[in-house]
């Protein structure tokens, strides 16, 4: 019997779609979702800050507002880095809320507050859902006010759907499959997730709900299923936030030039000894020597009084300083340039640690041969970034680490001087008490990098 050409060309698409309806629906029970929530239960779950209700009902998760009681999180047992997750949510019109992500809870920052990333829940007129906001850090890193398709997304009253995208160093979210964030920022690799209850203002009435159900997360192999997203994104590194920008901060280092930077004992940059790489300023190992290569390097402006922020990373064995109130005319001959340091140093293994005319006061975040840190501080390891954080407003100093405040003094005080005379620095008359002076970034011969300085002149005027 002789069989058509149409009948094999019928057979074999037949045989593709087979191929293809199979391999789709292979790839979709392939993909490793994990249930974060049971349905029943809130196993897997605890409540962190306030005193919001969690329930269970109709294989959901519901969260009630309470009067007299900070933000709330139901958070998750474990920590996670990189994951994709999805879930879906109901609000009440007149809440607020948001999904933690890469949050945590230390006692040493701010007694226990959940901070971290949030995918807000914004059901208000403003309808920022799906933006960014960085709970008790930096407030507000990627809004949606460019974003008015996917400010149209969010449904009033009915189910949401969010997918959420934390890889590396890259945040993404979707509402209702919209394309609503892109964020590119360094600052939290790992954490937990929670859903927020937000706190409730006396005029607010109690009692009112948010929903979320279907709350699934993939970490195996997130890459593999990682979605594009048509947004260009949002990078923070080297870049000043909204609220930043709103309180008068302004970037001291650009992330690309020598700009506003000179040599602390030169009229311009030094031809050796710094780089500047992938948005940070690095000074290069030249055998710990104290500004024998590319020496100090100098903001041109002067400052009085401050807010500083400066991220900084060491390497093993790692010495350098960020000093403030710098006079570069007093001591042109060898060596640093003087003022009030901010101690940069591997605590472990470089020997300053426990060097000094008063005990530990050459340690990370002390103030350098007269203050010690507090012994508890919370230092992230060599190798990793941490913050330092000065403020000097009408000669009260004080200096944190990673969001702690770890020692304060009074400059030009009684007890401020005792100090000094007592320490290196007691054969320069008033040290420490100008007015105003430079920002010194320290070459100490060790390879250091530094990136996100910033500064907020303060003016001397109640705020």
């Amino acid at each position: 019997m002789k069989i058509s050409t149409n009948y094999y060309r019928s057979i074999l698409m037949l045989f593709m779609a087979f191929l293809i309806l199979n391999c789709a629906k292979n790839t979709k029970e392939d993909i490793p979702w994990v249930n974060l929530f049971d349905g029943k239960t809130l196993n897997g779950w605890h409540q962190k800050g306030g005193e919001a209700k969690y329930t269970v009902r109709d294989n959901a998760i519901v969260g009630t507002t309470v009067h007299n009681t900070p933000n709330s999180f139901l958070t998750t047992d474990k920590m996670y880095d990189d994951f994709i997750l999805e879930l879906e949510y109901k609000v009440d019109p007149t809440m607020n809320s948001g999904i933690q992500i890469r949050s945590n809870s230390f006692p040493h920052y701010r007694d226990g507050r959940v901070h971290g990333y949030q995918v807000e829940i914004d059901p208000s007129d403003r309808a920022w859902s799906g933006g960014i906001y960085d709970e008790s850090r930096r407030g507000w890193l990627n809004p949606l006010a460019d974003n008015p398709e996917a400010q149209k997304a969010f449904k009033q009253n009915e189910w949401n759907h969010y997918r959420i995208e934390a890889i590396g160093d890259t945040i993404k979210t979707w509402v209702n499959g919209i394309p609503a964030t892109h964020l590119i920022d360094e600052k939290t690799a790992s954490g937990f997730i929670c859903l927020q209850v937000h706190s409730i203002k006396e005029d607010k009435q109690d009692g009112t709900e948010i929903v979320w159900k279907n709350i699934k997360i993939i970490t195996d192999s997130v890459s593999l299923y990682s979605k594009k997203s048509t947004i260009k994104p949002i990078i923070t590194k080297n870049q000043l936030t909204i609220d930043e920008k709103k309180k008068g901060w302004k970037l001291l280092w650009d992330g690309k030039t020598t700009n506003g930077w000179r040599g602390a004992k030169l009229e311009e940059f030094p031809e050796s000894g710094w780089k500047i790489e992938n948005g940070e300023l690095t000074v290069l190992a030249s055998g710990g020597g104290e500004s024998t290569a590319g020496g100090d390097i100098v903001t041109k402006e002067l400052y009085s009084d401050f807010e500083l922020k400066v991220d900084f990373k060491v390497t093993p064995g790692g010495n350098s300083g960020i000093k403030y109130y710098v006079d570069t005319n007093i001591n042109k001959g060898a060596g640093s340039s003087i003022g009030l340091e901010y101690q940069i140093l591997d605590d472990d293994l470089h020997p300053d640690a426990k060097l000094g005319n008063h005990e530990g006061s050459r340690t990370v975040s002390s103030l350098y041969d007269l203050i010690q840190a507090d012994v508890n501080k919370p230092i992230n390891p060599v190798g990793e970034w941490n913050t330092a954080y000065i403020i000097s407003k009408d000669n009260h100093v004080e200096h944190w680490l990673n969001g702690t405040k770890v020692l304060e003094y009074e400059r030009k005080s009684d007890d401020y001087r005792k100090l000094v005379s007592e320490s290196k620095y007691e054969k320069w008359p008033n040290f420490g008490e100008l007015d105003e002076g430079q920002i010194l970034l320290q070459d100490h011969g060790d390879l250091i990098s530094f990136k996100n300085v910033k500064i907020r002149p303060i003016n001397n005027t109640k705020e």
